[in-house]
Order: C-alpha cells, then sequence, then structure tokens
C-alpha cells in the first residue's frame, strides 16, 4: 500500500556511510525529507545528492534530509561518501525500509528515465557519476516524503521513472513550514 499525505511515517534504523546506525526518531520534532534513492552509482540519484547537498543551505535551520540507497553499505560508501553531505546517505541493502513505505520497482521508468532524461545523464557523467557497479535493484524507482515535525507523511512523491523526484522548490517551500 503506497503511502499518502497523513499516514504516519515508519521509523527506519539503518547503516549509514559514517558506519553508525542512522534512527529517524532522533529526528522527532523536526521536518524532513526521507529520500529513497536507487543503486549506489545510479547518475540520476548521485546528480540529486549533489543538488540536495549544495543547495542545503537553502532549507531553514531546523530542516533535515535523509537520504536512504538500495545498495550494500560498502558500495554505498565507495559511491557516496565523496558527497560530504552535510545529512545521513544510509544503506538498505535488505530492502526492508523500501518494502515498509511500498518504494517501486519498474522497468518501464527506467527505460523512460533513460530516453526522456538524457541532458541530466550526460550532465551526471561529466561529474563522474557512471554506473560502474550496479548493487541492489536495477529497477527501483525513487521515492520522496516530506514528514513534519509531528512524524506526519505531508506529502509523497513516487517516481515515475529513474529521474523523477520531488521538485527541490517543493521541498524548500515545505522546509520552512
Amino acid at each position: 500500500m503506497k503511502f499518502a499525505p497523513g499516514n504516519p511515517a515508519q521509523d527506519l534504523q539503518l547503516p549509514g556511510i559514517d558506519g553508525s546506525v542512522f534512527d529517524t526518531t532522533t529526528l522527532r520534532g523536526r521536518p524532513y525529507l526521507l529520500s529513497f534513492f536507487r543503486f549506489a552509482s545510479c547518475p540520476f540519484c548521485n546528480m540529486r545528492v549533489h543538488e540536495l547537498v549544495s543547495r542545503f543551505d537553502e532549507f531553514g535551520d531546523d530542516f533535515s534530509i535523509v537520504a536512504i540507497f538500495d545498495s550494500p553499505l560498502d558500495n554505498l560508501q565507495r559511491h557516496a561518501t565523496g558527497h560530504h553531505a552535510p545529512f545521513p546517505i544510509l544503506a538498505d541493502e535488505t530492502g526492508e525500509a523500501y518494502a515498509s513505505y511500498s518504494v517501486e520497482r519498474s522497468l518501464l521508468g527506467v527505460i523512460k528515465g533513460i530516453v526522456t532524461r538524457v541532458p541530466t545523464a550526460l550532465k551526471a557523467v561529466r561529474r563522474g557519476y557512471i554506473p560502474t557497479t550496479i548493487q541492489g535493484h536495477m529497477t527501483t524507482m525513487p521515492a520522496n516524503f516530506l514528514i513534519d515535525r509531528n512524524g506526519i507523511i505531508q506529502h509523497a512523491h513516487y517516481g515515475r521513472d529513474e529521474g523523477d523526484h520531488l521538485p527541490f522548490e517543493q521541498v524548500k517551500v515545505f522546509s520552512f513550514s
């Protein structure tokens, strides 16, 4: 069952690229973006993380982001440590968090992303985001959830293709609510 506005967010505990285990309950009382990505070397995902990191100062001081990848931790560390993110980047090797949020998989979504997002893919390759190792599910689609201070989902966005994320400006507006 897909999540919708008004649903309570699920608590998650996952390993982070820094080696610690991150628990989303530490964010209670703060609004945050919970963002599910594809495999660790996904060019579209790394471009999105790059955007979130480079524009993080545009969010309110109380806002946070949690990024989760469909990847083993060692592979995620190889591909995501270079982002130097001011927010946790987590690995979900077993897919339990993806299942608990009903994150979808779609071969058609992969094909659609390849065909319709060529400029983003080229930009990602120029930045060095090349899918050299695909560990995780190739067909995982992104999903984004805006969660309020009370742990309630205010917006649920299930990506229709491999590069379909909640628009940055929508996240920014929510960060100040």
